[in-house]
C-alpha cells in the first residue's frame, strides 16, 4: 500500500503531511522531525496504551520526557494546559525542543497550545491517531483550549513542523470515533466538493468496515481540501471560515451538554444538518439537498437530531459567543446546496431559533 505525502504551503511556512500504514515505526523519520535534543511527547492514556512505546523508540538518542493525560474533550482545559507548562519548566525546556502530539483532537490542540506559548513558540509535531484529527484537527494550526462558556475560546494560530497520519491507529478507534471523523470527511464535500460528498454516500460501508484503501483515499482527499484552504487564508479571514460548515451550532451543543454528550464529530453531523435546515428555510437551497445530507449522515450512523432536553434559548445564547460573529452579529456558514457553502451575515435570531426548537 502507497504512502501519501502533502504539504501546506503558506506565505511564511511549509510542512508536510504524511499519509498511510507504519509511519510511527519509521523511526528515522520520527527523530529527523525533532531536530533538537529534547523532546516532550503528550498523549492520553487511552492512546499511550496502544502507541506510546513505538514513538518513544523514535527518541531513545535524544532526552525526552513522555506526559500522558486523561482522555476526553472535557480535559482541554486550562488546567490541563498549565501542567503542560509546568511539565516543561520541570524539563528544563528550552526553544530547541519539539513537543509531539501523539493522539485525536484533544491532545493535538492541547499540546499546539502549550507549544505557541513556551518561550512565546516552540516546534512541535501531530501524530494524530483518529480519523477527525488526521482530516481536521491536526492539519492548519489552529490551537486551543475550551472553557465553561464555549468551546476553543482561548488559543493561537501555531504551525506544526509535520503531521503524520499513521492509518494502523485507527485499528483501535472505537466505532464511535471512527463515525464521528466520517462525519468531518463528509464536510468537505457538503461545502466545496460535490463529488467527494457522493463517494462517501457510496462508500460508507466501506468506510465503516475500516478499509484500509477507503480511509486513505478519505483522508487524503480531506487533507488537500484543508491544505489548500488553510494556504489560501491562514488566519480564518474569509475561505478558512468554510470549513466551520455545521461547527457553530456543534459547539453550541458541546458546551451546552458540557462536553459530556455527543463527541465533536457526532455534534458536527447535526449541526451540518441544522445549517441545511435553515438555508432552505430562508430560500437560499433546495430541500432536496437536506434530505440528501440526512441520508447520508444516516448511511454513516451518525444522529440526526439535537440531542433531548437542550433548551433552544442557551443553545442561541452560546452561538453568540462564536469566534465568527463581528459587532454582535450572528455569522453561520450555510450553504446553496450541497458542494455550495458561503458565510451568512447579520442573521436573524428568531430565525434561527426556528430551527433549534423540536
Amino acid at each position: 500500500m502507497s504512502l501519501r505525502r502533502l504539504e501546506v504551503e503558506l506565505g511564511h511556512h511549509r510542512y508536510p503531511i504524511h499519509i498511510g500504514p507504519g509511519l510511527l515505526d519509521d523511526a528515522a523519520l520520527l527523530a529527523a522531525l525533532a531536530p533538537g535534543p529534547q523532546v516532550l511527547i503528550v498523549s492520553d492514556a487511552n492512546v499511550a496504551a496502544h502507541h506510546l512505546a513505538r514513538v518513544e523508540r523514535a527518541f531513545a538518542g535524544k532526552r525526552f520526557a513522555s506526559h500522558v493525560l486523561p482522555p476526553g474533550e472535557q480535559e482541554k482545559t486550562l488546567m490541563r494546559f498549565a501542567e503542560l507548562m509546568s511539565v516543561l519548566a520541570g524539563l528544563g525546556a528550552q526553544r530547541d525542543v519539539t513537543l509531539i502530539a501523539l493522539g485525536g483532537g484533544v491532545v493535538g490542540d492541547l499540546t499546539g497550545f502549550a507549544a505557541a506559548c513556551w518561550m512565546r513558540g516552540v516546534r512541535f509535531v501531530q501524530l494524530p491517531t483518529s480519523l477527525l484529527a488526521m482530516v481536521d484537527s491536526s492539519v492548519g494550526g489552529k490551537t486551543a483550549v475550551d472553557l465553561p462558556q464555549g468551546k476553543n475560546l482561548v488559543g493561537a494560530f501555531h504551525q506544526p513542523a509535520a503531521v503524520l497520519a499513521d492509518t494502523t491507529t485507527l485499528a483501535t478507534l472505537p466505532d464511535r470515533e471512527l463515525r464521528a471523523g466520517l462525519a468531518e470527511v463528509l464536510k468537505y464535500g457538503a461545502l466545496g466538493d460535490a463529488l467527494l460528498f457522493d463517494w462517501v454516500h457510496a462508500q460508507a460501508a466501506a468506510l465503516l468496515a475500516r478499509d484500509d484503501e477507503a480511509l486513505i483515499h478519505a483522508i487524503a482527499r480531506s487533507c488537500m481540501h484543508k491544505a489548500g484552504i488553510v494556504g489560501r487564508d491562514e488566519r480564518e479571514n474569509g475561505e478558512r471560515m468554510l470549513l466551520n460548515f455545521g461547527h457553530t451550532f456543534a459547539h453550541a451543543i458541546e458546551a451546552e451538554q458540557g462536553f459530556g454528550g455527543l463527541v465533536h464529530g457526532e455534534a458536527v453531523a447535526v449541526g451540518m444538518l441544522l445549517a441545511a435546515r435553515l438555508s432552505a428555510l430562508l430560500g437560499l437551497a433546495p430541500a432536496a439537498d437536506t434530505m440528501r445530507l440526512a441520508r447520508a449522515l444516516g448511511a454513516l450512523g451518525l444522529p440526526l437530531a439535537l440531542p433531548a432536553g437542550l433548551d433552544p434559548e442557551a443553545l442561541l445564547q452560546r452561538m453568540q459567543l462564536d469566534k465568527k460573529n463581528r459587532s454582535g452579529q450572528l455569522r453561520l456558514i450555510l450553504w446553496r446546496g450541497i458542494g455550495q457553502a458561503f458565510v451568512a451575515e447579520g442573521l436573524d435570531a428568531a430565525t434561527v431559533r426556528r430551527v433549534l426548537v423540536p
